[in-house]
């Protein structure tokens, strides 16, 4: 069964970054993000990095060339409405690959209950530039060490922030917590859509190996295709992401050496995000619910979890979740891949390299705030 990496990898393939791309044109005043020191980095639409410069060898790729510089008025409900998912095909048959467990059977997404704050509250989509246009993934926000109570980091995918080998940091990236276009709990398209405002990222990060050898199909880098966020208060926030939306939940890893292992034999786990692809349209939140098994991309590669879901792409990055013996929710994962016709998703182990992912940018903002 052919598999495709979800949303936000079109900007990587290479075809796309042979020659400059423009997004739609936009009149919107460019303020410059601050880092946390306060610096301001504007980036002018023509330099190294600038929105409307998507050629290979100007676009800005390395770790540490993250810049998301804040443009007012730019994702209104009607932009994120025509925000797509972009996929690609995988023949598993051209490169070696380990042994996987036997394909699960498809599982139907159900939409989440509403109202999301009591069902899903750190669940969100997060929306983002490519060369070919406005694209959208999921996210969940994320307890973050260094502000206990006080998190605003969200985890995602790494291809939701980078197009991988062939590509670099995508673009104008923000986080809508409880989005929710098919709701009808509050009037007009604007608060309806985010309720909770649109929090503008300030920093990503994903792992090294998904920058180096990431993929738009279900290749090497797929095991480390994952990415946090960290993001600035919406216009008129006064608290945190965390105390904003009420909620934020613990990560699991499993480093081998002590770490928390994330998902054991017989482990039920929730998968929640937007799908956008048909049957679904982005507007609101859907999961799955089942255990996942072991599914293997590359021979090289560690496996990554595997479980059956009908959910498109869209879902890229959405958490999937355990519940501890307490109650509370832990993430063991994210939506990285899914099959064609939709019958399962797969998502990566979270071992030390995710780790050191969080530790890092929590690291990076512990001052701040």
């Amino acid at each position: 069964m052919a598999a495709w990496l979800l949303v936000a990898v079109v900007a990587g393939l290479a075809a796309f970054t042979a020659t400059r791309h423009s997004l739609e044109r936009q009149d919107s005043r460019a303020v410059g993000a601050a880092d946390p020191v306060g610096a301001r980095r504007d980036v002018p639409s023509g330099a190294p990095g600038g929105r409307r410069d998507w050629s290979v060898d100007r676009w800005l790729r390395d770790a540490a060339d993250f810049v998301n510089p804040v443009i007012d008025g730019l994702w209104g409900p009607a932009r994120m409405a025509g925000a797509t998912g972009g996929e690609r095909s995988y023949d598993g048959s051209s490169m070696p690959r380990g042994v996987s467990d036997p394909e699960p059977a498809p599982v139907a997404a159900q939409p989440v209950g509403r109202p999301y704050a009591e069902h899903a509250p750190a669940a969100g989509r997060l929306f983002f530039d490519t060369p070919k246009g406005p694209a959208a993934c999921s996210g969940t926000v994320v307890r973050d060490p260094a502000h206990p109570g006080r998190s605003d980091l969200v985890w995602t995918a790494g291809h939701c922030v980078h197009a991988g080998k062939d590509g670099g940091w995508l673009r104008d990236i923000v986080f809508v917590p409880g989005f929710d276009k098919g709701g009808r709990e509050a009037a007009g398209a604007a608060r309806r859509v985010a309720p909770l405002g649109i929090w503008w990222a300030d920093w990503a990060q994903t792992a090294q190996q998904w920058i180096d050898r990431g993929t738009a199909g279900a290749g090497p880098g797929a095991a480390f295709d994952f990415a946090v966020v960290h993001v600035r208060r919406a216009a008129g926030a006064t608290r945190s992401l965390e105390e904003t939306v009420g909620a934020a939940v613990d990560v699991a890893f499993d480093t081998g050496a002590g770490g928390t292992a994330g998902v054991g034999p017989g482990s039920r786990v929730d998968i929640v995000g937007y799908p956008a692809g048909r049957p679904f349209d982005g507007s609101s939140l859907f999961e799955c619910t089942g255990r996942p098994g072991s599914f293997s991309v590359a021979a090289d590669q560690p496996n990554m979890y595997r479980m059956g879901c009908t959910m498109t792409e869209g879902s890229s990055g959405g958490g999937w979740l355990v519940r501890r013996a307490d109650g509370g929710l832990v993430l063991v994962s994210n939506t990285s891949l899914g099959s064609r016709p939709a019958a399962w998703l797969a998502g990566p182990h979270l071992g030390a390299d995710a780790q050191r992912v969080l530790a890092d940018v929590s690291r990076r903002f512990a001052d701040s705030g």
